[in-house]
């Protein structure tokens, strides 16, 4: 099985390298990366076209945000399974493709564990997502997967088709609704952890990121589960992750 990564990146030149090298250090050997670059004009280009690996494709043009970045990677990728490592994540140990590669060797649809760092250096880690198994009616329950450890198999991108861009934080959220809730792929959650991300991202950046993006994965709860005008997951969501931070905090 040939796993595809796909990588959409604009400006990256601070954190890019790592994304790359521990893409490259993969034991895992059929793999892709398909680096989706918005037209950057700092030195991304330069520091990915550097590494010169026959496994490492380019792509640059502007773009309209990172989910039209992240479809025109889905029209890229030539892989049998697909997923996303975001140009300041990492995976978090070399046989991370190989984890995934056996989870979708039963499965359609796979995800696992996330460490939220403050940075690739000192590996301080400020966050840590847990998952679980999915059961029917989860995502109603405030439940959903950790996105940059959700990896598909080809047969379901072509039945969930893009990213919503309606959707312009919780797109990912949309998808993976989609994905599980609404089409019923099958699931397996790796019990360990894939990706170390950078705290910071379009969805947690701010207060305001984050209500705008609680109020977008309602709008998809309201769309394709029919949600009311404010449901239990709302509230649930959030809930669910203020565990996230206390282990983290006292070094467990």
């Amino acid at each position: 099985m040939k796993v595809s990564v796909v990588t959409v990146c604009f400006n990256a030149a601070q954190t890019i390298r790592f994304t790359i090298e521990s893409f490259l250090a993969q034991s895992y050997a059929n793999k892709e990366l398909i680096v989706v670059d918005g037209a950057s004009r700092d030195e991304t280009l330069e520091i990915v076209r550097g590494y010169g690996s026959e496994g490492v494709v380019v792509v640059s043009e502007r773009d309209r945000g990172i989910y039209d970045a992240m479809n025109k990677g889905l029209g890229l990728y030539r892989g049998d399974a697909v997923g996303f490592l975001n140009a300041d994540d990492c995976f978090a140990s070399p046989d991370t493709l190989t984890s995934i590669a056996d989870g979708l060797s039963q499965a359609d649809v796979v995800f696992g564990n996330l460490d939220f760092v403050a940075d690739h250096h000192a590996k301080r880690v400020v966050r840590r997502w847990r998952g679980e198994p999915y059961r029917r009616g989860a995502f109603r329950r405030g439940w959903l997967p950790a996105h940059p450890t959700f990896y598909v198999r080809r047969h379901v991108v072509d039945a969930v088709g893009a990213f919503d861009l309606k959707h312009r934080i919780a797109a990912d959220y949309d998808y993976m609704l989609r994905a599980i809730e609404v089409h019923g792929f099958s699931t397996a959650f790796v019990d360990q952890v894939l990706v170390e991300m950078m705290q910071g991202g379009a969805s947690n950046g701010s207060l305001k990121a984050y209500f705008r993006s609680n109020i977008e994965a309602l709008s998809s709860r309201q769309q394709h589960l029919g949600s009311g005008a404010v449901d239990f997951a709302l509230l649930a969501k959030p809930l669910r992750k203020l565990g996230q931070f206390a282990p983290a905090l006292v070094g467990r």
